[in-house]
């Protein structure tokens, strides 16, 4: 094949060309743009050149094909390199590089986005890149069994992130003989000096600790980098390309300088570093074709047949999920994985069904969310559970999630005080408020096991971060099994025209309301009982009724912190009522302790005596 032969004269001074039109072209974006990282573009010209030229194999017309290699920029900030690699291979002209680089209303943002058809996902919070490639290379050997690889640039700096080691264990775990990592190793960080420099030695054995192969090469020996490219398309394992690069390399004046990370040329420097660099080219480069992949089959899916329960049993909402999670398995297209947690969680359920289609991600919470996202690049519809407490572990990979526009469905079980005995280190009493911050997400938290069934097998066709809160204990099972439960929506528990208040919750709390509202009934207080089992979309419309028929008394419960939760999306959505509304909202407010479930709510404030007495309150004459 045509990466395999050996450059020779024309080959390199061809290739040489084209690294210096990439330096030139960054330097160009960024210095017009007014902002931008040039210098950390300089640095991996060579390696993208040698890349785009003979080992990347892709269809730039059809960016979509399913046999295409797949390049991710984990260091995003070298953004105006990447844009450099789409104008040479034609998909974007010059004007559009120089005159749109980070310009309100452009695709070329600061740091890659899925604005453009040729990047999978955002980069730019460092260490993530690598991690979603693995989710991508789990795919291509697991599920699709196709042959493309996974290229994915890192920066020296982002080495010292844990998720990037996380990447690596993973990948050596599963064998991804189709994923190479490409450090450019240039020393220099945003502040100064990297951890180790240009110890190529540290990173080589740390690399082989994790169980891939380490190449340390030059990376600007045009030869080299070829050869060790080649040599991991024919790798049996991950490989991960350690390059000795220099910061701005091209430029004299700014080389393996300190001060110049995130920093433009000023238009006289750069004139000069273009000058020295050839001046401004327009070649085109025609990458390898893509290996011939067959056309996607259409696999044989069944409609899930989802569990049922009877009415009042007990019946615990993970274990619903792990039900309605196996019964999702007849469609092809849903992977589900865990931290190492799926006794508890219940994912168990679909891993003993389909264990071909089940990723264990250990406890690497991380590298679980960064595998959903990269599954979802190939089509395909992950869920992805552990703990609510630990998704604050892989927050900030959720959040990317969101501006990937990735379509994932995550489940946190083990939520709130109502755990009991194990204490505040395993309560989930933050997660509605961090899911409910990311951008066009869903966050859902249903009652019982048949509301619990029916909203899971919503998630996979959803789009965005899609975020379903189960909880620990059994709780007697409130609805019919054909009853609906649209996302947005709501149900009315208890209630007519005549009611005094109005109780409030999701989840566990809902049971609490129900039990506040019976006792309240015997004392002539008539008490609506709301389940929002859907956080957000809230129903807005079901609020109104509540303010309009009890005078605007309402009492809001949930297991949770008072900041950001249930309550503050109950607020946020009559903030702009006109009448007055009486909002008593009771959540977990202090720390708490182990114990069990009652104890534990009651102390918190949110079990049957806070919340009568809190209806009391609501509907008392005011002096």
């Amino acid at each position: 094949m045509e990466a395999e032969r050996t450059l020779h004269g024309e080959e390199l001074t061809q290739l040489g060309e084209i690294a210096a039109q990439l330096r030139v072209d960054a330097i160009r974006c960024s210095t017009k743009a007014g902002s931008g990282h040039p210098t950390s573009s300089l640095s991996a010209a060579d390696l993208l050149a040698v890349l785009i030229s003979r080992h990347l194999r892709y269809d730039w017309g059809d960016p979509r094909s399913r046999a295409n290699d797949h390049l991710i920029f984990s260091k995003g900030h070298a953004s105006p390199l990447l844009y450099a690699v789409f104008k040479a291979v034609g998909v974007i002209t010059d004007q559009e590089l120089v005159e749109t680089y980070r310009q309100f209303g452009s695709r070329l943002q600061g740091h890659p986005t899925p604005a453009l058809p040729w990047v999978d996902v955002a980069t730019g919070s460092l260490g993530q890149g690598l991690p979603v490639g693995v989710g991508i290379a789990l795919a291509g050997r697991y599920l699709d069994h196709l042959p493309f690889r996974v290229w994915a640039l890192c920066g020296d700096s982002e080495m010292a992130e844990g998720s990037i080691w996380e990447a690596l264990d993973k990948a050596g775990h599963y064998g991804l003989h189709n994923l190479t990592a490409i450090v450019d190793v240039n020393r220099l960080g945003q502040r100064g000096p990297t951890e180790l420099e240009w110890d190529l030695d540290t990173y080589r054995r740390r690399v082989e600790a994790f169980g891939c192969q380490a190449l340390v090469v030059d990376g600007h020996d045009l030869v080299a980098i070829d050869e060790a490219l080649g040599r991991a398309r024919q790798a049996t394992g991950p490989t991960v390309v350690l390059a000795r690069t220099v910061k701005g390399k091209g430029v004299p004046e700014i080389e393996n300088q300190p001060g110049w990370h995130g920093k433009q040329l000023e238009p006289e420097m750069a004139e000069r570093a273009v000058e020295a660099l050839g001046g401004v080219r327009q070649l085109r480069v025609t990458t390898p074709p893509p290996q011939p992949a067959p056309p996607a089959g259409t696999p044989t899916s069944q409609p899930p047949v989802l569990p049922r329960y009877d009415r009042g049993a007990k019946v615990a909402t993970r274990n619903a999920y792990g039900e309605a999670l196996r019964a999702l398995g007849s469609r092809p297209d849903v992977v589900v994985l865990d931290g190492e947690v799926s006794d508890s969680t219940r994912a168990d359920r679909f891993a003993s069904a389909y264990p071909d289609r089940y990723f264990e991600m250990f406890i690497s919470e991380q590298q679980m969310v960064a595998a959903a996202v990269g599954l979802q690049v190939r089509g395909y519809r992950p869920f992805a559970s552990t703990f609510a407490a630990f998704f604050s572990r892989a927050y900030d990979f959720v959040r990317m999630a969101a501006v990937s526009q990735a379509d994932i469905a995550l489940s946190g079980s083990h939520a709130g005080v109502e755990i009991g005995a194990d204490g505040p280190s395993q309560m989930g009493l933050e997660d509605l408020a961090a899911m409910r911050a990311v951008q066009g997400s869903t966050v859902l938290y249903p009652s019982d096991a048949v509301s619990c069934a029916a909203l899971v097998a919503q998630m996979p066709d959803r789009k965005g971060v899609n975020y379903l809160r189960t909880t620990r204990g059994k709780y007697p099972v409130l609805y019919d099994n054909d009853d609906a439960f649209p996302v947005g929506g709501s149900k009315l528990l208890r209630g007519g025209g005549d009611d005094h208040v109005a109780l409030i919750g999701a989840g566990v709390t809902v049971h609490n309301c129900l039990a506040a509202a019976d006792e309240l009934a015997r004392e002539g207080i008539n008490a609506r009982v709301i389940d929002l089992y859907s956080v957000k979309p809230l129903d807005r419309e079901r609020l109104l009724d509540a303010v309009r028929d009890t005078g605007g008394r309402l009492v809001v419960v949930e297991d949770h912190h008072p900041e950001g939760g249930l309550g503050s999306a109950v607020l946020e959505s009559l903030a702009d009522l006109a009448e007055p509304v009486r909002v008593a909202h009771l959540a977990v407010r202090g720390l708490p302790t182990s114990g069990t479930p009652d104890e534990l709510m009651d102390q918190a404030g949110i079990g049957v005596s806070a919340v009568i007495a809190a209806a009391r309150a609501a509907v008392a004459p005011r002096d």
